[in-house]
């Protein structure tokens, strides 16, 4: 059970100063404290704390611990490493907004052209194509899904069938009132978000994925469908707000499309697979064939310049990912 005190943000600085981290002005801090929370900056200085060697870490609960019990690591302790100050923390938090608010930026863009792929490609067979079986995959449309018992389209028209009764938009209701109920596709794509799409693109038949990934210059469907999944889950991280800049990426794309795209096949270690800066590369990829003047990537090249290096050591943009020859893309 859980048995930590509360403590006021005075004694949350106390601590932090107790355990090593510099407090170059106190008054800042304790305002830094009460605006964004320690919780939300720890994850900032947790970089900055002192770790052990590597190590197996005992439990006497289990008896005959198994390969995965046994494996090494590195025991993080409270105390933080020198040089490291509460600034530096900070800094890396400003950082980090800048970084979720420029990927949100292109997210939207992206999204908004998938509402029309998608749309225009299902809509070709009929106009409430996303109502019928017969055009998605039989795991999609006809399997229950055994985690959760349910066919994933069932599952995906209730999701959809939310969004349109919540909907307050003028041209849904205008449909609604004027044509009733369903809506058709190229009407509705226009309230989907990007989790709605990724999973409802996951479902199509793989030619005519193919037939959407052809347009952005991927070669398999099957590829796309996984970049989409990665970029959701990046959406959602951004969309709550949620420490991005060296996060460990639960969803992670197949990257054969990258190897003919910038020529990185050498480059992909299982560190990089893990970190945001491959997805900001898919993002990259996708926005100039949406629109081959943006310049979404000089400013993300700008930021990543002006990356805070925290004054303690070891702390760089290789916890992002970021691969080599990057700048030149």
């Amino acid at each position: 059970m859980y048995n930590k005190p509360w403590l006021s943000y005075e004694q949350q600085l106390d601590r932090l100063i107790q355990n090593g981290l510099i407090i170059n002005n106190r008054s800042e801090a304790l305002s830094y404290l009460e605006r964004i929370g320690y919780y939300r900056l720890s994850g900032y200085w947790y970089p900055f704390r002192k770790r052990s060697e590597l190590c197996c870490v005992y439990n006497p609960a289990i008896k005959k611990p198994n390969k995965r019990q046994k494996r090494t690591t590195k025991l993080v302790f409270d105390n933080f490493s020198e040089g490291f100050s509460f600034q530096d923390a900070v800094n890396l938090y400003i950082f980090d907004k800048k970084l979720r608010v420029l990927t949100l930026d292109a997210l939207e863009r992206i999204e908004i052209a998938l509402r029309v792929d998608i749309s225009h490609t299902l809509g070709r067979h009929s106009p409430f194509a996303y109502l019928e079986p017969d055009h998605f995959k039989d795991l999609f449309s006809k399997q229950v899904d055994a985690k959760t018992g349910v066919i994933p389209q069932h599952a995906w028209l209730q999701n959809h069938a939310n969004l349109i009764s919540r909907s307050k938009e003028d041209f849904i209701q205008h449909t609604k009132e004027k044509y009733g109920l369903p809506v058709p596709i190229w009407v509705a794509c226009e309230i989907w978000d990007f989790g709605t799409l990724s999973r409802l693109f996951k479902g199509m038949l793989p030619d005519q994925q193919t037939l959407i990934a052809n347009k952005y210059r991927v070669t398999k469907g099957e590829t796309l469908e996984s970049w989409l999944r990665c970029l959701n889950y990046l959406r959602n991280v951004c969309a709550h707000h949620s420490r991005l800049w060296n996060r460990n990426m639960i969803e992670q794309p197949k990257h054969d499309g990258l190897i003919d795209i910038y020529g990185i096949e050498n480059t992909l270690s299982t560190h990089i697979l893990a970190r945001p800066f491959l997805q900001l590369c898919l993002i990259k990829h996708l926005l100039t064939t949406i629109n081959p003047n943006s310049t979404w990537w000089e400013r993300l090249k700008t930021l990543l310049d002006e990356f805070p290096e925290p004054s303690g050591q070891g702390i760089t943009l290789e916890a992002m990912g970021i691969i080599e020859g990057y700048r030149d893309w």
